[in-house]
């Protein structure tokens, strides 16, 4: 009976399971980093250990919000992504429609995508920077299996300390052998066409070595149908450990090789009449702007010495990405003396292939008419009409808009290449003294890292039939003989390389850091801890500029960017200070609160090559300050957190696209701040009988002040607005009933997530309606056996998780989007696994 009570603690809906390494914030002064066994579930979560300090505490002590979802908690969930996963949790709104990588999430209102959320992996990032240059950190370098034992997620507090640029961090902590051999293999199937073989396998190699292996191969025809796979490709961890008297250290190394598709926004509405549909052409639930039509892109442009150069791409390659890792750690006890040191080296090349929606579809008739004047210059008085064909049929396979949407539309097909590489590592020593008021834990360490990324990237925008999976069109100027005197495309692309970059950047950090825990009476603790910064860049980017690659029968090539043939080199050095103070009150054993305040500095990254000297690099700070309540009792707990963000100075500048050039070279400049006030909780409630409640809610107020431009513009209007995709209120609540069936262990959960309403503009002109969501899923264990089936949004909820985020800074131009990102449609997989 207890076996199955301990099982139904470990699978709560968002357990606050806490382990015992969290990140650089790790500095046990034990040899080993287990876990105490708390032994029954009633001690569930006092006595759960946590981190984020100088040495191992228990969550219920720390004076900052903290969760860890462990392997259990990740199978129950079976999220379809990383950023799924950490979206569960509360102070952290996702959006995880983009598919299995490439997702958003933002941290207490913080505006960015992806930005703040620092991954790393066994207290170590796996590369420097937040996002990188499109194969981001998070999710995209971080993909879950069985090798993941627990992610730990630490939400302000001393996240700034523990990592560089950090409002949040996520540690995933890879599996370790022990004495015992175990293992485990798991067979997952989907109705999306989607299969998948996970592994592992940890035990001991000899005396106090061990060892463990495992990792997974998965394909996906994909929740939107592109006419190609969305998912193909796995990854392989493993490492080997050795403890020793006074410690341990353990060898680690990951190749991960896998393709993934990007989804983007669909057009669902008709802009000439927004309340008609396109439903019957492009389905909410399944249509994409992905297409088979796409499969073999050449995008043209001009190199440096002026010589016509072929980019060749494949939009089925999706975002390939390929890397490797090895990772040394050390920890060991030397008197009063606890030293923890951990290295890493990565290497590895993204090749992404993606189809981004730019523009509104448009009226077909118009779109024609606003060339004829250009092709009847281009190709004489000849010309008589317009006409659309199939691109690639010389004219000859007419298409005629009126007959099926009577719209067509523009999108941005972008091929980008990087090659990255990046070496980190981190000392620190940590020790208790004793005080003659309390003791103090106090922590010193070194971060450095060198890493660097070349770039390159070409976009190429095509014109499209408002249809899913879109046949790309050509626009041809004919006689009236019906020949084709010339094109406005070519072969499709309206226009030929419209965007074009290149550079690479290196980087260099080194970050001092301290902390200090005192325990001034076994109820009451102050800590505190600082982290210094210095960085330096250097590299290059290659100049553009438009040229006419000379084909007289095309308009599409008349304004190619082009290399310029110069370099401009780049020179920089930043520095942060980030620090952060906190105290922690327990009023009774089951009671407690918690203050902190918190800064974080945030520099330039790599891909200034890009935009250096122009704009100004200028380092931003957040203010992060919270304050929080716990309750815990047996086997429900409640925690509660006020949280306020302020991000100041908050560049809001941005290129908006330009239907008429192509190109994103509408420029708009805003200089202003961004607050947030909010609430956050996550807890669970333990009732009589088999029934649980788990959940989390954030409630928050993020808007603008403040802003300003320098360009003339009037920013006075977005003052007090809701800041662009972020909701004030987001929750999801987790009923779970656990019971046995003769010798079957039977759990039957459910989920519901609620998003509010948000908007796509600085203005608030345009709102993402809010939308709620559920799910369903159930387990059977029998001995060694588990069998799992899993259904997300089985209502076939309708609900957009961002707008069109090309040209929509200042709204879609009606009160509710038309164009944006939509759920996947209901969806079930089956997974069966066996451990040993």
């Amino acid at each position: 009976m207890k076996t199955r009570l301990l099982m139904s603690a470990a699978m709560c809906a968002i357990p606050m399971i806490a382990a015992p390494t969290m990140a650089q914030a790790q500095a046990a002064p034990t040899a080993t980093t287990s876990a105490p066994d708390t032994g029954a579930e009633e001690n569930v979560p006092s006595d759960i250990i946590v981190t984020g300090s100088a040495r191992q505490q228990r969550r219920f002590d720390v004076s900052y919000a903290v969760n860890s979802l462990s392997q259990a908690d990740i199978q129950k969930l079976a999220p379809k992504s990383t950023t799924d996963l950490i979206g569960t949790l509360p102070g952290i709104h996702a959006e995880a429609t983009g598919g299995e990588v490439q997702n958003i999430t933002r941290v207490r209102g913080i505006p960015t995508d992806r930005g703040f959320l620092y991954y790393q992996q066994d207290g170590l990032p796996l590369f420097q920077e937040l996002d990188g240059w499109f194969f981001n950190q998070g999710d995209g370098m971080n993909r879950v299996d069985l090798m993941t034992d627990r992610i730990e997620v630490v939400r302000g507090g001393p996240a700034p300390i523990y990592a560089s640029t950090a409002a949040a961090i996520a540690n995933v902590i890879t599996v370790t052998g022990t004495d015992t051999t175990r293992g485990k293999v798991q067979a997952t199937i989907g109705d999306t066409g989607y299969y998948r073989l996970d592994a592992y396998q940890a035990g001991p190699l000899s005396q106090d070595t061990y060892y463990a292996v495992g990792g997974f191969l998965r394909y996906d025809d994909g929740y939107r149908n592109s006419g190609f796979p969305s998912d193909k490709g796995g990854q392989i961890r493993a490492n080997i450990k050795h403890d020793f008297d006074n410690g341990w250290i353990k060898l680690s190394g990951q190749y991960t090789d896998d393709h993934n598709l990007f989804y983007l926004s669909i057009p669902t509405n008709d802009p000439r009449d927004p309340s008609v549909s396109l439903n019957r052409y492009i389905d909410y639930f399944t249509g994409t702007l992905n297409t088979p039509a796409l499969r073999s892109v050449n995008i043209k442009y001009r190199d440096g010495a002026g010589v016509i150069q072929n980019r060749r791409g494949d939009l089925a390659n999706g975002r390939h990405m390929r890397f490797r890792n090895v990772a040394l750690d050390y920890e060991g006890d030397f008197g009063d003396w606890h030293v923890a040191t951990k290295g890493g080296v990565t290497a590895g090349k993204v090749d992404f292939d993606a189809f981004y929606s730019t523009s509104n579809p448009v009226d077909a008739t118009t779109f024609a008419s606003n060339y004829r004047a250009a092709a009847t210059t281009a190709f004489g008085s000849g010309v008589t009409r317009l006409g659309y064909s199939v691109a690639g049929t010389g004219g000859q396979t007419a298409y005629d808009p009126a007959t099926d949407s009577g719209l067509v539309m523009q999108a941005q097909y972008r091929s980008i290449s990087t090659d990255f590489h990046a070496v980190q590592g981190d000392l620190s020593v940590t020790r208790k003294f004793e005080g003659g008021l309390g003791t103090h834990d106090v922590r010193v360490g070194v971060y450095g890292s060198l890493w660097g990324q070349t770039m390159f990237t070409a976009y190429q925008n095509y014109l499209i039939q408002v249809r899913s999976r879109p046949a790309v069109l050509d626009l041809a100027a004919y006689s009236s003989s019906g020949a084709v005197l010339g094109y406005v495309t070519d072969n499709g692309a309206l226009n030929d390389a419209a965007s074009l970059n290149a550079g690479s950047v290196d980087g260099q950090v080194l970050s001092l850091y301290g902390t200090d825990s005192w325990d001034i009476t076994d109820r009451l603790r102050l800590d505190g801890g600082f982290r210094h910064e210095w960085y330096s860049y250097s590299g290059y980017g290659r100049p553009t500029a438009a040229y006419n690659l000379g084909d007289p029968t095309t308009l599409a090539d008349n304004a190619t960017r082009g290399f310029t043939g110069a370099t401009s080199t780049l020179k920089l050095k930043q520095t942060a200070t980030n620090w952060t103070v906190g105290a922690n009150y327990d009023v009774t054993g089951q009671t407690g609160v918690y203050l902190r305040a918190s800064q974080l500095e945030v520099p330039a990254n790599t891909t200034i090559a890009f935009s250096y000297p122009t704009p100004a690099v200028v380092a931003t700070k957040a203010k992060l300050y919270e304050a929080g309540a716990k309750f815990a009792v047996g086997g429900s707990y409640l925690y509660i957190t006020g949280f306020y963000t302020k991000f100041d100075p908050l560049n809001a500048s941005f290129a908006g696209f330009n239907p008429a050039t192509g190109r994103a070279d509408v420029t708009t400049n805003f200089i202003g701040t961004a607050e947030t006030k909010g609430m956050e909780a996550d807890g669970r409630l333990r009732l009589p009988g088999p029934f649980s409640l788990a959940g989390s809610a954030t409630f928050q107020k993020p808007r603008y002040l403040n802003f300003s431009s320098n360009t003339g513009l009037d920013g006075s209007r977005a003052n007090g607005k809701q800041i662009i995709r972020e909701p004030k209120l987001f929750l999801n609540i987790r009923p779970t009933a656990d019971f046995d069936i003769g010798a079957a262990q039977v759990s039957i959960y459910g989920r519901y997530d609620y998003v509010g309403r948000r908007y796509t503009d600085f203005f608030n002109s345009t709102a993402l309606p809010a939308y709620g969501s559920f799910g369903l899923g159930g387990t059977v264990t029998t001995g060694a056996w588990q069998f799992q089936v899993v259904g997300d949004n089985i209502t076939n909820a309708h609900g957009f998780t961002e707008g069109n985020t090309a040209g929509d800074r200042f709204g879609q131009g009606v009160p509710t989007a038309i164009f944006g990102r939509p759920l996947f449609g209901r969806n079930v997989r089956l997974i069966v696994s066996r451990k040993w």
